[in-house]
């Protein structure tokens, strides 16, 4: 009995990070799905901050074609996930059993998972781990996007956490593969490649055998093609595209399989450059160099003013991207051990962040008259948590106002990481206003913590803990990323 209100009967679904199991609500009498969350490979205790993510961000979309979330409740310090159960089978056990499916069943199946994407999207709610195996099918054919255990907010800083490569490697996005941040484009390559997969019988890639193989293709070559894929042909052109500005919207794609499962011809628009969509501040990489910023006006005396750093002459040859989707592999198959099994509402491990020293002093480092019992080597750190501090509130209040200048206060690595210039904007001009609260400056691993209130332009807000690893540059700081 869990909560002494659920009784579990059997196991429906396994992977590497639990199972799920059926149960019945003895309070309600009716079956429900229980699983247990927050758990990650090879951790010792539950990551309950990721657990609770997982159940907000899935109880927030209240859509037919998602599987819906009735409870989070604690037993024996675990806490369980109760949802709604979904009597039938995966798409990827259809295909299984079945075989390839027909245009016209693809299309109506995969109408329902891209109107469930569409509304997460509005929600600013990436899946991140679009896959055959986490759509449910009932007898009736109602399909229900299942597993938010990765998905994020799309204003959630802390996916700038550094190595964040999650999702099953089959369906990655390039970008993604490549060691960047999941977006809305990403969930729509990824149900592309699901499409591939339902029309094909088999996945796109194959990166069971040569995971780095695989990763190398997804980055590099161009995306396969079904030659008899007939009207879904175009479906698959304008999803599986590895230039994530010249995909469909995910509503384009409903829109256009929509159309497609009433026997009606589309009219589509085909986006060519910029999109609205909204890209997310993404995780430490190695994309294409981007070219460093001028170096910005002194912001304050206590910053003084960053030189800009000399760009180091690049190779023009292939073996650092091949070293990009090395480190990517790595990073995955750390991360999503349970994702490369086909078994339904597994979650890839999501990295907490950690904590750092106790807040500085509020005492003066310096007197007019010092004392023997105030050795200089006591002064020194207390300056410095205060230097650090005082960077990342000028940090903060300029990236709001002046995003050129706060992008000059990243190492060029880092600028790198943020995919440049464009990248690093297009996460911060969503930002009304970021304020920071609860600094804890630690001087010899040179790591700032803070807790940030967000307020976004839609009026939203949100609140996340960062930890920034610092680096020093003459008199001041640089941020190099998180700790």
């Amino acid at each position: 009995m869990i909560a002494g209100r659920y009784t579990l009967e059997r196991e429906v679904g396994r992977g590497g990070t639990g199972a799920v199991h059926l149960g019945r609500d003895e309070v309600l009498g009716r079956p429900v799905a229980l699983k247990r969350i927050g758990m990650v490979p090879g951790a010792d205790a539950p990551d309950l901050a990721r657990a609770e993510r997982e159940a907000r961000l899935a109880a927030a979309l209240n859509h037919p074609h998602v599987v819906a979330v009735y409870d989070l409740v604690v037993e024996d310090d675990h806490q369980w996930l109760v949802m709604e159960y979904v009597e039938g089978e995966t798409l990827a056990e259809r295909i299984r059993r079945r075989g390839r499916l027909g245009p016209d069943e693809a299309a109506s199946l995969l109408w329902q998972a891209a109107d469930a994407l569409a509304e997460a999207h509005e929600h600013d709610i990436v899946h991140r781990d679009v896959k055959p195996s986490n759509i449910l099918l009932t007898a009736a054919d109602q399909a229900k996007l299942t597993d938010f255990g990765i998905a994020r907010a799309m204003a959630d800083a802390s996916l700038t956490q550094t190595g964040l490569v999650t999702g099953s490697p089959a369906y990655l996005a390039p970008e993604v593969a490549s060691g960047s941040t999941a977006t809305s484009a990403s969930d729509v390559w990824s149900l592309g490649a699901t499409l591939f997969h339902a029309l094909a019988g088999h996945a796109p890639y194959d990166v069971g055998g040569n995971l780095i193989g695989g990763l190398y293709k997804i980055v590099h070559e161009e995306p396969p093609r079904l030659p008899d894929a007939g009207p879904m042909a175009e479906v698959l052109e304008h999803t599986m595209v590895r230039d994530p500005e010249r995909r469909w919207t995910m509503a384009q794609v409903r829109d256009h399989l929509d159309a497609l499962r009433r026997g009606e011809t589309p009219t589509q628009v085909v986006p060519t450059g910029a999109t609205t969509r909204t890209p997310v501040q993404p995780v430490p990489a190695v994309p294409p160099a981007a070219a460093p910023p001028e170096a910005p006006a002194a912001r304050s005396e206590q910053t003084g003013t960053i030189a800009p750093t000399p760009r180091q002459p690049r190779r023009r040859r292939s073996v650092l991207p091949w070293l990009v989707a090395a480190a990517a592999a790595i990073l995955i198959g750390i991360l999503v051990v349970a994702s490369l099994q086909d078994d339904p509402g597994q979650p890839a491990a999501d990295p907490g962040s950690g904590s750092s020293s106790p807040s500085p002093s509020s005492e003066s480092p310096t007197s007019e008259s010092p004392s023997s019992e105030s050795p200089t080597e006591d002064a020194t750190p207390v300056a410095t948590r205060r230097e650090m501090t005082a960077f990342i509130e000028d940090y903060l209040a300029t990236v709001t106002s002046d995003p050129r200048a706060s992008f000059a206060m990243l190492t060029p690595q880092f600028q790198q990481a943020s995919n440049g210039f464009e990248g690093y904007s297009g996460f911060w001009g969503t930002v009304e206003s970021a304020t920071p609260r609860d600094i804890t400056a630690d001087p010899e691993s040179l790591t700032v913590t803070y807790t940030v209130d967000y307020v976004m332009e839609s009026g939203r807000e949100d609140t996340d803990d960062v930890s920034l690893q610092l680096v020093r540059q003459d008199d001041t700081y640089l941020i190099a990323g998180e700790a």
